[in-house]
C-alpha cells in the first residue's frame, strides 16, 4: 500500500474521532458556557487564535489546490464552524492526491 492511501485512512480516522468527540462534548456540555469559560482565560485565547489561524491556513490551501470551485468555497466557509474535521475529510479525500506526487 503506498503511503497515500495509507495517510488517508488514518486522517479519515482522526475525522471519525473527532466527530465522536464533538458528539460527546455536545450531550456533555453547552457550547456557550464552555465558550464563555475558554475565553476568560488568557490560554484560551491563546488557544482560540491559533485554531483560527491554522484554519485560515488551510483554508488558503484548499482555495489554491482545490480546482473545482463547488468543492473549495464551500470548504473554505465550513472550516471556521467544523474546523479540523473539514479539513481532515478534504486531505483524505481531495487534497493528498494533489498535494502528494508520485505517493
Amino acid at each position: 500500500m503506498s503511503r497515500s492511501p495509507l495517510l488517508s485512512a488514518v486522517l479519515l480516522l482522526a475525522a471519525a474521532i473527532l466527530l465522536a468527540a464533538i458528539v460527546w462534548a455536545s450531550g456533555a456540555a453547552s457550547l456557550s458556557e464552555s465558550f464563555s469559560k475558554m475565553i476568560a482565560d488568557p490560554w484560551g485565547v491563546v488557544t482560540l487564535i491559533d485554531l483560527y489561524g491554522g484554519l485560515l491556513a488551510a483554508a488558503a490551501i484548499i482555495l489554491l489546490v482545490e480546482p473545482d470551485r463547488r468543492i473549495a468555497i464551500p470548504a473554505a466557509i465550513a472550516l471556521p464552524f467544523l474546523g479540523n474535521l473539514v479539513l481532515l475529510v478534504w486531505l483524505a479525500v481531495r487534497g493528498l492526491p494533489r498535494l502528494v506526487r508520485n505517493g
